[in-house]
This record gives structure tokens, sequence and C-alpha cells, in this order.
């Protein structure tokens, strides 16, 4: 029940369209501009970088509360750590999949940045690093994304491994489990970028907004 109880705080958190938000504040459908995902990186597409970034911090902030609000709740818990990774988890299915948009959401990168920061800022930096030196080299953020989501589950394996977690073998394996369908999630989103970057049609990384 905990665990049902932490993936709806996360949902009900990532339902919280920030790129939404935004491009009404700027008087623009973001679903009907650029590639129609609701993302920070459409957002910078269309709206330029101070949209962008406003769509970010939205996206990364709602996943951050959510993971609070389960270790408020769950605190002193003995598997606070995987309550708080399936907070994370309901947060990206929350803004992947909002129910009040046909389901149709954004990819859930920045979501994931806060799921990083929020498991502990030790495993920053490896992904974050992923997915700057990947992004600048390429110019596709979808070939960050991919690397940075990547990067996160085989770190999340190697510290849970070494006693990071401080959890029983059992909790510490379906934290695992939780970070690796977070990692094929994040593909499967980016299905249509992986598919454009094979046939070297995708849009390199730019702002349009003059």
């Amino acid at each position: 029940m905990d665990r049902l109880i932490s993936l709806l705080i996360g949902y009900v958190c990532g339902l919280l369209q920030t790129g939404v938000i935004v491009g009404k504040i700027n008087h623009v459908d973001i679903k009907k501009e650029g590639s129609g995902n609701a993302g920070s990186t459409n957002a910078v597409r269309v709206l330029g970088w101070k949209a962008g970034a406003m769509t970010f911090a939205g996206d990364v902030i709602k996943c951050v509360a959510a993971i609070i609000i389960v270790r408020l709740m769950y605190k002193g818990s003995e598997v606070l750590p995987l309550l708080a990774m399936y907070a994370g988890v309901g947060a990206t299915l929350g803004h992947n999949f909002p129910f009040y948009m046909h389901f149709k959401g954004g990819k859930g990168i920045a979501v994931l940045g806060g799921l990083v920061v929020s498991t502990g800022l030790t495993l920053v930096p490896i992904p974050l690093a992923a997915f700057l030196i990947a992004s600048v080299l390429t110019r596709y953020v979808s070939v960050g994304s991919l690397l940075a989501s990547t990067m996160f589950f085989l770190e999340v394996v190697l510290f849970g491994q070494n006693g990071y977690f401080k959890m029983d073998a059992p909790y510490l394996y379906e934290l695992y489990v939780l970070v690796f369908i977070l990692m094929v999630l994040a593909w499967y989103r980016h299905k249509t970028n992986i598919k454009r970057l094979l046939s070297g049609t995708e849009m390199p990384f730019k702002s349009d907004k003059k």
C-alpha cells in the first residue's frame, strides 16, 4: 500500500504540465507548435531560452516536491529510498501520460533530473556530465537525454551494490527494477528521435525564437 500511495502522490504532482502553463502565459499552445511536445526542449525552440528554463525548472521541482512529500510521510521507514523512487516513477508517469491530455505529455527527462537530485547529490555529476557532453558534442538533446538516463541506472546499481541506499537485498533489487523501467521508458519516449537519428533527420538543438 505504501508503494501505491507513493506512486499516486508522484503521479498527481507529475500532472502539472509546466510547458503548457508557460505556453499559455506567452499566449502559445505548446502542444500545437514545434514538435508538439510539452517539455523544455520544445519550449526553448518555440518560446526561447527563458521559457525553456522555466519549463525545465518547473518539471524538476514537481518531482522533487513529490519525493519530499513521500519522505515526510514515511520518515523513519527502512525502505524510504524505495518509496521515494516510487514517487519519482509516479511523477514521470504523470508528466509523460497525463490523463487530462489524452495521456500525451512530455518525455520525462527534466523530471528525471529532479529524481537524480532527490536521490542524492553524489549521483548528480555523472548523469549531468553525460547529458551535457553528449548534447554539446552532437548538438542533439535526445542523445544527451538517452545517455543520462542510462548512466543514472548504471550508477544506481553501482552505488546500491556498495551500500549507498542501506536497504536489504530484495528492496534494493526492486529499486533497480524501478530505475531500469525509467530508463526503458526514456528510450521508448524517444523512439521517434532515435528513428530520426538513424535516418540523419533529427533536428539539432537551437532556439527558433527571434
